[in-house]
């Protein structure tokens, strides 16, 4: 990171000198000669002339400023942070299947399906793991990598904006969202090893059952929370009718005691949420159950800047003295 600064700007202070000057310089212009009349005199002054003897004064204004300011030191910074030991790895595996469209959350009184408020909730919490490394697995009826494992969070909430309901299909395979996120951290030596997993639904698709990945996860010391997501019961379903949009209750499955199992058998811990508040709560607890222990290093590297105020202003006293002796010759 690349910054400006001032090491001494208190010695801005001197600035005040300008005005002393110009009342010195106005002070001092007295008349040097005895004339009986002046009047032929002034009739050669013409405002171009006022203008020319006045460029002396404003060399020197000019030349005091830049001068107090290599005098404050003007440096060019350059910083960077060197991490000595990472925090925590985490995979968000987020739901995309179909349910997701359900409409039983709010945000601001108005009712969201529950991929948008997940979106709201989960990019708060990766605000919030500054020196983690993070990573995304999106799943439905199959389950892919959204965005590996990376410290540059700014790509994972590009990712995170584009996720939308249904793009790994309309089923819910939380056994291979695991899978495929234990397959992401297996061979990291970190600490901690964490997945967030997300749904609505049940397992009703994929190769692997939730059961049996989250003893492949124990295996690798990677611990998972779960959270289920969604009212109990009948949930809204906007859907598309000939007479425009329409509201249709559909039976809500949300499978808590596979959620449970999983969560137990690698040590995490099983969450459910039914409203956005109780969403932003949970990922509040888990970020303040895996506390990262981050140590760094700031190095900073400076450019003194000075010169460049220093030779203009010596050029400008120079240019000063010459006007004053070989040009704009007062009479003594």
């Amino acid at each position: 990171m690349t910054y400006f600064q001032f090491q001494d700007p208190w010695l801005f202070t001197l600035l005040l000198l300008i005005p002393l000057v110009l009342f010195y310089s106005s002070s001092k212009r007295q008349a040097r000669l005895q004339f009986s009349s002046i009047a032929d005199l002034l009739s050669l002054r013409s405002r171009s002339t006022a203008v020319i003897t006045a460029v002396p004064l404003l060399l020197r204004c000019l030349a005091i400023l830049l001068l107090v300011t290599a005098l404050a030191r003007p440096q060019e910074g350059r910083k960077s942070t060197e991490i000595l030991s990472a925090g925590v790895d985490i995979i968000l595996a987020i739901d995309t299947s179909g349910s997701m469209r359900a409409m039983d959350f709010e945000r601001h009184g108005e009712p969201i399906d529950r991929l948008t408020a997940v979106k709201g909730v989960v990019s708060r919490f990766i605000d919030g793991r500054e020196f983690d490394r993070m990573g995304m697995v999106v799943f439905g009826a199959e389950a892919f990598t959204q965005c590996p494992l990376t410290l540059d969070h700014s790509i994972l909430h590009g990712f995170l904006d584009k996720l939308s309901i249904g793009i790994a299909g309309d089923a819910t395979a939380i056994g291979s969202a695991i899978g495929i996120s234990v397959k992401r951290m297996k061979d990291l030596t970190s600490k901690s090893k964490v997945i967030v997993l997300l749904t609505d639904g049940r397992n009703n698709a994929g190769d692997i059952t939730p059961a049996q990945a989250a003893e492949v996860s124990k295996i690798y010391g990677i611990k998972i929370y779960t959270i289920g997501m969604g009212t109990t019961g009948n949930a809204p379903f906007a859907v598309d009718t000939p007479f425009g949009p329409r509201s249709m209750m559909t039976r809500a499955y949300l499978d808590e005691t596979t959620l449970r199992q999983i969560a137990e058998i690698t040590g995490g811990q099983f969450f459910k949420a039914t409203d956005a508040d109780s969403l932003k709560q949970i990922y509040a607890t888990i970020d303040e159950l895996e506390t990262s222990e981050v140590r760094w290093i700031d190095h900073s590297e400076f450019n003194e800047l000075y010169p460049y105020f220093l030779i203009p202003a010596m050029v400008l006293l120079l240019l000063e003295s010459l006007l004053v002796n070989l040009v704009l010759v007062r009479i003594p």
